[in-house]
């Protein structure tokens, strides 16, 4: 007599499909903890951007000439409605540290922006071409990367001119060489393979060898960079906007806010604590992203 199998059983030992990718992934990221307090709080920090009409309580450039100085709430001798104290000329603190925060993501990823797409474009080039263009990119590359960081920003917004517009121009030339070396490299790893000596010999073109088969592939690196490069341009244009050269007054930045307060260091300490506090998480939360985003993206690094 044979006993034929219940549905249940059946379903039971039948073996499982394959893993969606972007499952994998979820699953992955989901499971750092670090990356998940990342995402959350840039989560908040957008949206307190994006609204900050909503959730500011004053406007970040009216001035209050009866509250100049004044200290948070908690604090003796605060004034009702600004939470977080008040400036040097009467301005609310947490109206303009929202409005700083709409400023510096902006920044950030226009920076990025600009920088991945020309990047990008110059690593096609000089990885999948390669002889004198490769050369002449890559050595370009070199030299800018000898340089330290901010002094080449200063150098380039020196040369154009303080303002916002300059500073994001500096900001994204210096962190181009990054983008450039890591799509080179992933280009020239890819154009090895067999998928693109096929495509080759079913007469792709170059532009269509380009595009379609190689650059998804450089997909993952440049998310990963892409994420990390927000923290570091936010914090470079925050340093220029702290010596004068980023973002001009009364404009709520969060680096010109720093610098607005270094005289009240030792009086007033929540006009350069908070703005201060704002610009460490905002750069530890993208880079918590960044972290988790490769380890999810990243094959060697799934445990």
């Amino acid at each position: 007599m044979t006993i034929e199998a219940t549905p249940a059983s059946a379903a039971a030992k039948a073996p499982s499909g394959p893993t969606h990718p972007f499952a994998e992934f979820l699953s992955y990221f989901a499971a750092n903890r670090g990356a998940m307090i990342g995402f959350g709080t840039i989560v908040v920090l957008v949206l307190l951007g994006a609204f900050a009409n909503l959730f500011a309580p004053f406007s970040p450039i009216d001035t209050n000439p009866q509250a100049f100085l004044k200290p948070p709430i908690w604090q003796a001798g605060s004034v009702a409605g600004h939470w977080l104290g008040t400036d040097a000329i009467g301005r609310d603190m947490l109206s303009r540290l929202i409005y700083g925060a709409r400023l510096s993501l902006l920044i950030g990823l226009a920076v990025v922006a600009l920088s991945v797409t020309i990047g990008t474009i110059l690593g096609l080039v000089a990885g999948f071409f390669r002889g004198i263009v490769e050369i002449a990119i890559m050595r370009m590359m070199d030299i800018l990367l000898t340089l330290p960081t901010l002094l080449l920003a200063i150098i380039i917004v020196a040369i154009l001119g303080p303002g916002i517009v300059n500073a994001l121009i500096a900001v994204a030339t210096v962190l181009l060489p990054h983008y450039v070396r890591i799509v080179r490299a992933t280009v020239i790893a890819e154009t090895a393979k067999d998928y693109v000596t096929a495509a080759r010999l079913t007469g792709a073109g170059s532009l269509r060898i380009i595009v379609k088969e190689i650059l998804p592939n450089c997909a993952a690196p440049l998310i990963v960079q892409a994420t990390l490069g927000i923290s570091t341009a936010i914090l470079d244009a925050a340093a220029l906007g702290f010596i004068g050269l980023g973002a001009q007054p009364p404009t709520p930045e969060w680096g010109t806010m720093l610098a607005d307060a270094r005289e009240f260091v030792l009086r007033a300490w929540w006009v350069v604590t908070f703005p201060g506090i704002m610009i460490l998480i905002t750069v530890l939360a993208f880079n918590l992203l960044g972290d988790g985003l490769r380890d999810a993206l990243d094959p060697k690094l799934k445990r």
